[in-house]
């Protein structure tokens, strides 16, 4: 076992369990699978002898099109035709470990671990993770090697038949070429495996035939156009039923009443599964099993003080008000705050939703000593760990088959879903379907954290920031999500232990990308009774708009322009870039009285990007968003329709999460009950969207968050020349 001590030995935290663990197998064998015809290359590619070029993906498809932007990357080094690329699911192993999606997620445990350690953790663990903008940043290495090991193979193959050097071959569109010769790639499928690779493999030079920055066609799109897309809810087995469920309020709630005779007068119903926290009803179709459940009438019985509205403001003030725990820190900032020029601020942020189109599902048949789970996830080895658990049996007696995910947004990070359905299957023998109600996604969301901020500064004489100061009251999230998804992990559960100290997760993104004279950000933690779990964007998502919103009303107490002044700060060139060049496109006026015009810009995944907002208010108060100028530089760009796609759609989703209705919690329930009581902007409600790709040659950075995390800062700043006040609220409702 790892404990504290373990973490605290002299020679740096750790040094017992990565001695340990330094003499354990490091390489992984593949466990690919291949079919007849088919020839496996390496852990992430295979060719047929009918030309079809098949490559696994580790990362869940929920939109994001990583199903086309991962695959692109080796095709481009392979050189292979992309119509004849198709994509199926990694399985579960070690070699397709996302360290830096764990890093990310986990950031409240992982950030007191050294670096080694976490990386060593996340392998061994097979910690397949899909989240916080890493896909391409993880996995574009690895795939590049196996893309340039295949083609390298594929040329010894063709020169052999030509008595050729293998240097002189190339690939492209599919072929192996040298001079006037050459071969399709499916001639030399069988054969080329039988080769040696050098010891340094040569990567693809030129820009003939390059698939790297072009917008090839996505690979998910045609299924889903058609319907033979499969999703959860889309697996019939024979004999199977369906799932309704109702869990217990928040907090520690007890199932202790139901009226099993009511629900079992509901035509169709075939059984009630109940649980300690938790009700089943199976029936012979969803709706029936949905019927039952209402009429079933669940009562639970919920222990401790009573979570709401008032309760989190109270713990978010309360937990402001104590010392905090320092996360970032440079220069004397006691030194830098005393004097003339202070400006304090406070914000607030509701809880967000992810709001997804498809609620949780899951579809798992026990039969024998193994149950199968059909499932759309985020964490398919957490998932596959959380079903054994529930059933007590060995994670190697469950076969878990990934499924698309119909949106997400962080929410299939979550494994209850699964557990529930491997409960249900083990005890009813029979292949079971188990679809959360739109109610119940709501009910039980894992949402994003409500934050409090106090954002403090002081300006010099000439407008320059001496010092800043954040102090951020939120729930460790990133502690909170590690506990969660990984019970009982020893790396997790000796991390915890460690003296408390700030969550990473929940101040991301929270030191400002300005020059200051000092600066301190400090974390809050505070436990609202909530569980609070990762959202497109995580806490860049409130971070940025305190930040933003709190430069912006700098800018004005020094009577300076704020996007000139934001880029006189700026400490980095690409972030400045981006916000002088949304600032042409849009025809920033400088942001005055009156002019509905508002700024901000934010960098995170190693991308950047800068947002202009135009908005008015309507003659009801209300507040209406009318334009929106994105610039981004997400360094290299794999595929440019994919960065535009999710630019866009995060553009969209920081508008709901700004303006949307914000959501009551009253007595340890979430009062909406469906997507429509959330207040979710409609088309009719979509401004006006330009989006500019800066071209790049740095490394590719993330977007899949990118896009949400300045908007509401950006909208909120155009409100304010408008409406003659500072909004610090989100979401925010009509203006009086």
């Amino acid at each position: 076992m790892v404990t504290r001590r373990n973490l605290l030995v002299t020679g740096g935290a750790g040094l017992g369990l990565l001695v340990a663990w330094a003499v354990w197998p490091r390489s992984f064998a593949p466990n690919l699978v291949a079919a007849p015809g088919e020839t496996i290359y390496n852990a992430w590619l295979k060719i047929a002898t009918d030309g079809q070029v098949t490559v696994a993906v580790p990362q869940a498809e929920h939109g994001q099109g990583v199903w086309t932007a991962l695959p692109q990357i080796l095709a481009d080094e392979l050189g292979a035709d992309w119509r004849t690329i198709g994509v199926e699911p990694a399985p579960l192993n070690p070699l397709y470990a996302n360290p830096l999606a764990a890093d990310i997620l986990f950031a409240g445990s992982y950030d007191r671990i050294p670096e080694a350690l976490r990386r060593e953790h996340a392998v061994r663990g097979a910690l397949m993770l899909t989240g916080g903008s890493t896909s391409i940043r993880q996995f574009e290495p690895a795939l590049r090697a196996a893309g340039a090991a295949a083609r390298v193979l594929l040329c010894k193959a063709a020169a052999k038949r030509w008595s050729a050097d293998w240097e002189t071959c190339e690939t492209n569109a599919g072929f192996v070429t040298s001079g006037k010769n050459k071969l399709r790639f499916a001639d030399l499928a069988a054969e080329a495996v039988a080769f040696d690779l050098p010891a340094e493999l040569p990567m693809r030079i030129g820009d003939e035939g390059r698939l790297t920055g072009r917008a090839v066609p996505r690979l998910d799109v045609p299924a889903k156009v058609d319907g033979s897309a499969t999703f959860a809810a889309d697996v019939r087995l024979p004999d199977m039923v369906f799932a309704s469920i109702m869990q217990g309020p928040v907090g520690d709630s007890r199932l202790v009443r139901i009226d099993k005779a009511a629900a079992q007068r509901v035509p169709g119903t075939i059984a009630v599964i109940e649980n300690e926290r938790w009700v089943a009803t199976l029936a012979s179709n969803w709706w029936a099993a949905n019927r039952a459940l209402t009429a079933l009438a669940p009562r639970f019985a919920t222990r401790g003080a009573p979570v709401d509205d008032r309760h989190i403001a109270a713990t978010l003030d309360a937990a402001l008000a104590r010392p905090g725990q320092r996360f970032a820190k440079t220069g004397d900032i006691a030194a830098v705050m005393d004097g003339p020029g202070r400006v304090t601020a406070d914000y607030h942020v509701a809880p967000v939703f992810h709001a997804a189109i498809e609620p949780p599902c899951a579809t798992a048949w026990y039969h024998g000593d193994r149950l199968e789970l059909w499932l759309g996830t985020q964490a398919p080895g957490l998932a596959r760990e959380a079903a054994a658990r529930a059933i007590g049996i060995a994670p190697g007696a469950v076969v878990l088959h990934p499924t698309l995910i119909g949106g997400s947004f962080g929410a299939a990070l979550e494994c209850d879903v699964a557990a529930q359905a491997a409960i249900v299957a083990a005890k009813t023998k029979r292949p079971v379907q188990l679809v959360w109600s739109r109610r119940e996604a709501l009910a039980r969301d894992c949402v994003r954290a409500p934050a409090r901020a106090r954002m403090t500064a002081r300006l010099g004489g000439n407008g320059a920031i001496l010092g800043w100061r954040a102090q951020i009251a939120a729930p460790a999230t990133g502690r909170e999500l590690a506990t969660r998804l990984m019970p009982g992990d020893a790396v997790v559960a000796a991390a915890r232990a460690l003296p408390e100290a700030a969550d990473g997760y929940a101040v991301a993104g929270a030191v400002p990308s300005y020059r200051t004279g000092g600066c301190l950000v400090e974390h809050h933690p505070a436990e609202i009774g909530l569980p609070s779990g990762h959202l497109r964007g995580g806490a860049h998502g409130y971070t940025c708009f305190f930040t933003e919103c709190f430069i912006d009303e700098l800018a004005h107490r020094a009577g300076a322009e704020p996007m000139s002044w934001r880029i006189g700060m700026l400490r980095d060139a690409r972030l400045a870039r981006c916000l002088s060049t949304a600032a042409s496109l849009g025809g920033w006026d400088g942001g005055g009285d009156g002019s509905g015009q508002g700024i901000a810009c934010h960098a995170m995944a190693g991308s950047y990007i800068a947002v202009m907002a135009e908005a008015s208010i309507d003659a009801s108060g209300s507040p209406r968003v009318e334009r929106l100028v994105a610039a981004v530089d997400c360094g290299r760009q794999v595929n440019p329709d994919l960065i535009r796609q999710q630019i866009e759609g995060g553009l969209i989703f920081g508008l709901a999460a700004a303006t949307a209705s914000a959501v009551e919690i009253d007595r340890n329930l979430v009062t909406a009950r469906r997507l429509g009581d959330l207040g979710l902007p409609r088309l009719a409600d979509m401004p006006d969207i330009t989006v500019e790709l800066l071209p790049s040659n740095a490394d590719p950075g993330g977007v899949s968050d990118l896009g949400m995390v300045a908007v509401a800062p950006a909208v909120v700043n155009a409100l304010a020349t408008v409406a003659g006040k500072r909004l610090r609220t989100l979401p925010f409702g009509a203006i009086a």
